[in-house]
């Protein structure tokens, strides 16, 4: 068990992978509500969560019954909505998965889920600066330079496939 979380790394959580429409009314705001915890609250961060690309993508989320809210959260948009290939975004542990552990396995659940739906296909993110590295240990590199979106400092980085130049 985790110190700082209280949560059982080995305990069962229940990963969903679904498609927007797919989604309960429930599970949805719960996800709405661990976005804009982190997002907003955690880092005061204000932009528009709700883009109107949750519908063109898939959602990651790791449930526990112990709490009402996702441990962990990722949503992987369909290629060409944000870029042309595949994306993964809004990555999020909550405060009570953090530390166990979570944010690795979400990382690498959501790189195998994308690589199902859109096999041979890059990925493509953009991510904080700060977590250059730990995305870099997925096999990710960097592309361009970093920029300022929503007042954080992010870097593009990609994924490549053997088909990838």
């Amino acid at each position: 068990m985790s110190e700082s979380t209280g949560i059982d790394a080995a305990a069962a959580l229940d990963w969903r992978w679904r498609r927007f429409d797919s989604l309960g009314v429930h599970e949805l705001q719960y996800i709405y509500a661990a976005r804009q915890r982190v997002f907003a609250l955690e880092q005061r961060s204000i932009y528009l969560d709700a883009d109107g690309c949750d519908e063109l993508a898939f959602h990651l989320a790791a449930w526990s019954t112990r709490q009402r809210e996702p441990l962990a959260y990722a949503r992987v948009l369909d290629p060409g909505v944000k870029y042309d290939e595949a994306s993964i975004g809004r990555v999020i542990t909550t405060g009570v998965g953090r530390g166990c552990g979570l944010g690795r396995e979400l990382v690498t659940r959501a790189i195998a889920q994308a690589s199902i739906a859109w096999p041979g296909m890059a990925i493509r993110i953009s991510a904080q600066t700060r977590l250059e590295r730990f995305y870099e240990s997925f096999g990710f590199s960097t592309v361009g330079t970093p920029y300022l979106e929503d007042g954080i400092d992010h870097t593009e980085m990609l994924l490549r496939t053997r088909n990838t130049p």
